[in-house]
């Protein structure tokens, strides 16, 4: 008789298919700072909206402007964003790459598998 997965297990199960995805070659890797912005980018994408550059740079806990400037440069070089032009030629909108979707997706999936235990 199978027991029924602790939650805990199916997180973790899905921390070491996340780690063979990392695994893959794919994109470049991304440093803890550089997650948490394409984390911000993706639910704004998500949630339909805009985000800007100054956007990101005035959220909460990301760091100084200069260096969410600096990240979201390196992200960029490494294919993770891109920016687009605004109604104000300042101002940059960032978005997501089409690979930088697919990985997300690819996350999807293993979420699902996760919790199926397979």
């Amino acid at each position: 008789m199978s027991k029924s997965p602790r939650p805990a297990d199916i997180y973790l199960r899905f921390l070491n298919l996340m780690d063979a995805l990392r695994a893959l070659p794919a994109l470049p890797p991304l440093d803890p700072l550089e997650e948490r912005i394409l984390a911000v980018v993706g639910r704004a994408r998500q949630l339909e909206e805009r985000l800007s550059v100054r956007d990101l740079m005035g959220q909460d806990g990301l760091g100084a402007p200069a260096t969410i400037h600096a990240r979201i440069t390196s992200m960029r070089k490494k294919g993770w964003l891109v920016l687009g032009d605004t109604e104000d030629s300042r101002r940059k909108q960032v978005d997501l790459t089409p690979a930088a979707l697919a990985y997300f997706d690819e996350l999807s999936g293993l979420m699902l598998k996760a919790a199926k235990g397979s």
